[in-house]
Formats: structure tokens, C-alpha cells, sequence
């Protein structure tokens, strides 16, 4: 199964345009396989509340590492109502074989509903080793190694980190448009080429991704 999440704020933008080629290559070469597209700025998950964390202490102090038994943690009425929003997201990531995020860099970072989402499936020492995960982005500026940018990178660098430290999942893969800001901002006009060849690579490394993945 493929989980395909959008994060973008945007109905058309450079992240879903790389993330919808992923998937369509993928869908085209898996064509059995079960698809689940969640987009998240349509259907944005709150930001965890009181109840969630006390669903998190339980699993850590009794030391459940099993996704399938977190609903032992609930034991009061605020916990059900925290964990009816827990499961289907976790039921959804815990089944996929593949996860696909499309995600824009927003303000140096990932945009909120996607921190969101990140923060209500993940609990302690809970490993998704084994599932592939895809990253596809857009960034208004140029942010990869050697760039003036590279320090202000949290985008990639977080969900790395964030893959690998919760998830133990250390081979993500990045795929994405860089200098998208060239097309509207006159002070990058002159960087526009380089946006197109960033956008053009994107969408030939995605397509051979979703293929492979």
C-alpha cells in the first residue's frame, strides 16, 4: 500500500506536482496495490492535546512498542476521544509499504498540519524499519549542500533526523523543486532558468522513483 499525504496550502503547487508524479508512476507500475491519498490542509489533524500525551506516558511506562496494542493506554473519556483521532491516521501509516509526503518548505520548516500529523501518529520507540518512506518538495529559495542557504535548512535535515530517530528509517528519499520564488519575486528574475532545470530534473528523478518504489 501507498500513503500518499499532501501538505501543501497551495491547490497547485510544485510540491503536489512532484508528489502526484511519484504516485502516478507508482500506481501505474504496483497497479493491485491499495492507494490512500490524505490531504492534510483539507482535513488538517489538531494539534495534540493533554489526553494524547497521557496516552504516550502510558505506552512508554509499560513499555509497548506494539502499534496494535496502544489502545490499551486508554482509560478515560477524553483518551477515546484522542485516540478516535489517533487511530485511522496510525491505522493509515502503520499498513502503508510506501509513504509519500508532499511538502513544501515553509519558513525554513515543514508546514504545521504535516508537524501536526507527525505528532499525533508517533509514540515512544515505535520503529517503521522496513517501510520506504518519499519526500517531495518545493523551496522558494536554493537550500542544498555548498548553497549560502544549506544552515537554514529544516526541512529536509528535520524530517531526516525525524525519520530516522523515531521511525528507524534511515534511507528516505528527497525529490523536489528548488527556486521557486524566481517565478514571482523581480530580485530572483534572474535565477528563473534555474528553477526550470530544478523543476524539469525533479519530475524525471520522480517518475523513475515512483517506478522503482
Amino acid at each position: 500500500m501507498l500513503l500518499h499525504l499532501d501538505a501543501s496550502a497551495r491547490r497547485s503547487s510544485f510540491s503536489r506536482e512532484v508528489g502526484d508524479t511519484v504516485a502516478a508512476a507508482w500506481r501505474k507500475a504496483n497497479p493491485e496495490s491499495a492507494y490512500v491519498h490524505r490531504d492534510l490542509t483539507l482535513d488538517p489533524p489538531p494539534p495534540i492535546g493533554e489526553a494524547w500525551t497521557e496516552l504516550c506516558d502510558y505506552v512508554l511506562e509499560h513499555q509497548i512498542t506494539d502499534p496494535g496494542r496502544y489502545a490499551e493506554a486508554v482509560r478515560t473519556p477524553e483518551q477515546a476521544k484522542a485516540w478516535a483521532l489517533v487511530k485511522p491516521l496510525l491505522d493509515e501509516l502503520v499498513a502503508a509499504d510506501a509513504v509519500l509526503i508532499a511538502a513544501p518548505m515553509y519558513n525554513f520548516s515543514v508546514p504545521a498540519v504535516l508537524k501536526a500529523w507527525i505528532d499525533q501518529v508517533t509514540f515512544p520507540r515505535m520503529s517503521l524499519a522496513g517501510t520506504k518512506f518519499v519526500v517531495a518538495y518545493a523551496r522558494g529559495g536554493a537550500y542544498g549542500p555548498g548553497k549560502p542557504r544549506e544552515p537554514f535548512d529544516h526541512h529536509e535535515r528535520y524530517l531526516r533526523d525525524f525519520f530516522a530517530g523515531h521511525f528507524a528509517v534511515e534511507d528516505a528519499v528527497f525529490v523536489g523543486s528548488e527556486m521557486v520564488n524566481a517565478l514571482i519575486d523581480p530580485a530572483l528574475a534572474g535565477r528563473r532558468d534555474e528553477h526550470e532545470e530544478s523543476r524539469a530534473a525533479a519530475l524525471a528523478a520522480a517518475a523513475r522513483i515512483g517506478s522503482a518504489l
